[in-house]
């Protein structure tokens, strides 16, 4: 059973208000600020906690601004980091939701708990998920339906590929394929880049990936986006159908997904409360938030009270996914 007693202590921050601007601000800030990512370069996470930082370096000009990432395990071992980290604000996690939501229940040996060894800071972007298909797949299969009926005629062909064994766009394909009575074979990569690549290479037959990960190469011809998640589409492919629109997937926990900072969990609340501070105003920069467009993301910046109910509401799903799926890293 997780723990969740001192993650809700963590969480339980005032919310800032202009008349506690002021004093938030008086609060020290450190000079080194090492933000720590668990995912490779050239990926959606990378990019976008490079793009804050950029944001950060205007706003917090006293402050140098880094970031370091610490590759592997979906993304496990940079959050073992922080947990070690000392926690006088210097260092913070930027982080997809699910990697602390959904993991519990799919690794029985985390070395953390997300609930006690880490407290929320703040969101940075929410983000959706998708299915492309590459040039494997006839130009004649337009949506997710189409594919699923070319994959049962076509099983040598049948893959998909995700950023990783047991990430969350590993149980999407799952998810999907197990709703339609499918057979896919899943071929997990080091993050979503090298299966882009194999994508538009033909190697494999479709890829779940963040929806911003697809936009340039649909854009340049060599992709097809067929399905999104989220309750309604993106602004970035308003002509594609979301997963619940195409009657698969639609449990996906995709609605509340997004992109945030946190620290370890012995910062105190002034500290966080500055740093939800800081990285706020650096989302609100007008070049931040059109950089975020840019990757398929929709800047949003929420409390860390928020943050904290948002990934319990997460945790939840992800439970029922992963039942459905009967999926465990170790089976």
């Amino acid at each position: 059973m997780i723990k969740r007693r001192e993650w809700m202590k963590a969480a339980g921050f005032a919310t800032l208000s202009l008349g506690t601007v002021r004093s938030v601000k008086a609060q020290p800030v450190p000079k080194l600020l090492k933000i720590i990512n668990g995912f490779p370069p050239g990926g959606v996470v990378d990019a976008v906690a490079r793009r804050v930082a950029e944001g950060l370096a205007v706003t917090e000009p006293g402050v140098n601004v880094i970031v370091d990432n610490r590759v592997g395990a979906g993304g496990r071992i940079a959050v073992s980091a922080v947990k070690a980290a000392v926690d006088d604000g210097s260092t913070l996690l930027f982080t997809p939701d699910a990697v602390l939501s959904l993991y519990p229940f799919v690794y029985s040996k985390l070395d953390y708990d997300p609930f006690a060894d880490l407290a929320p800071v703040a969101t940075v972007a929410t983000t959706t998920d998708a299915l492309a298909l590459g040039p494997l797949v006839p130009p004649s299969v337009r949506g997710l339906r189409d594919f699923l009926a070319w994959a049962k005629e076509h099983p040598e062909h049948a893959s998909f590929g995700s950023p990783g064994t047991g990430t969350p766009l590993h149980l999407l394909g799952a998810l999907v394929a197990k709703e339609a009575g499918v057979y896919l074979r899943h071929v997990a990569y080091r993050g979503a880049a090298p299966g882009v690549t194999d994508l538009i290479g033909g190697q494999i037959a479709c890829m779940a990936a963040p929806t911003g990960t697809f936009l340039s190469f649909q854009k340049a011809g060599k992709l097809r986006i067929i399905a999104t998640s989220g309750p309604q589409r993106t602004p970035f492919t308003p002509d594609t159908p979301t997963f619940a629109e195409q009657k698969f997937g639609a449990d996906y926990p995709a609605g509340d997904q997004w992109l945030g900072f946190f620290a370890p969990s012995g910062v105190s609340p002034q500290t966080v409360s500055r740093l939800h501070q800081m990285v706020a105003e650096a989302v609100n920069r007008k070049a931040v938030a059109e950089a975020l467009a840019s990757l398929g993301l929709v800047a949003h910046s929420l409390t860390p009270q928020a943050m904290a109910s948002s990934l319990r509401k997460q945790h939840e799903k992800w439970w029922e996914v992963v039942r459905r799926v009967g999926f465990t890293a170790e089976s």
